[in-house]
């Protein structure tokens, strides 16, 4: 496969991912721990290099068990999700900046362009579509977690488990973006889309749809403007979806709760 074809590939199938888990991102208000556990990745990327390992692989990683750690926690101590991801990050920022140095912890904070493989490629766009695929099964249960926990539970979901699989697809989002967007920049594309989206969209299904939109317009025009603008991607994808979000602020829409399949919620509280 054509590696330049490849990246976009997968540029594509992170926004679409991206774009989906930052729905729920932004609605469980967890807009700064989303940045927080990109972080969480940087240890890992440091230990792959010093075992002169694929980077990407040591940060997906971190990220897994990062957000294996914080669903722990956050069973054992009752404390609050981005509390709990802050503290990880905190630790996990310190590791990391011991283990990388000089040009290597550039790179892994801002994202490079190296060439993907063919093998790499089709790995990421598997692990995009089983994001897609979960978040899009449980979309409904997720948003009944959210709205009021003990009814989920009464409706014989096991909100703990959910927890853990929305964790997990969420570690695995940011992951998806770490080799172009690095670990400062990578959460921003799950956050700055669908804030855009909630500022416009009415409906779940409307705030899903221009949630994905923003973020495979960004993910594309950063990753196509790159080599033409002899910049790195990182900055340019995240500028692209900022620009988005800024043009949304002249977008005047009647005032109203959002709808979730024809129900009213209150999501945007």
């Amino acid at each position: 496969m054509d590696t330049d074809l490849g990246g976009l590939l997968l540029a594509l199938g992170t926004g679409v991912a991206a774009g989906l888990v930052g729905c729920f991102a932004v609605m469980r208000r967890m807009t700064l721990a989303a940045d927080a556990l990109s972080h969480v990745a940087l240890p890992g990327v440091g230990l792959a290099l010093l075992l002169r390992l694929q980077p990407v692989l040591g940060g997906v990683v971190a990220l897994i068990l990062g957000a294996l750690l914080v669903w722990g926690l956050e069973q054992k101590t009752r404390l609050a999700t981005e509390t709990i991801i802050g503290v990880v990050f905190s630790t996990a920022l310190a590791l990391g900046a011991l283990l990388t140095t000089g040009d290597e912890l550039l790179e892994a904070l801002f994202g490079g362009t190296g060439q993907l493989t063919a093998l790499e490629t089709a790995l990421g766009l598997l692990v995009a579509g089983g994001v897609v695929a979960f978040i899009w099964r449980t979309r409904h249960q997720l948003v009944l977690a959210l709205i009021s926990p003990e009814i989920a539970r009464t409706s014989g979901i096991n909100v703990s488990r959910l927890n853990l699989g929305f964790l997990l697809v969420f570690a695995l989002t940011i992951g998806l973006g770490l080799r172009y967007l690095g670990v400062l920049l990578v959460g921003s594309l799950a956050i700055i889309p669908a804030a855009t989206a909630k500022r416009l969209a009415r409906r779940l299904t409307g705030m899903f749809t221009i949630s994905v939109l923003v973020s495979v317009i960004a993910t594309t025009a950063g990753t196509l403007a790159a080599p033409f603008l002899h910049r790195q991607p990182g900055p340019l994808v995240v500028l692209c979806a900022s620009a988005c979000f800024i043009a949304s602020l002249f977008w005047r829409r009647k005032p109203g709760p959002v709808q979730v399949d024809g129900r009213t919620d209150r999501l945007r509280t």
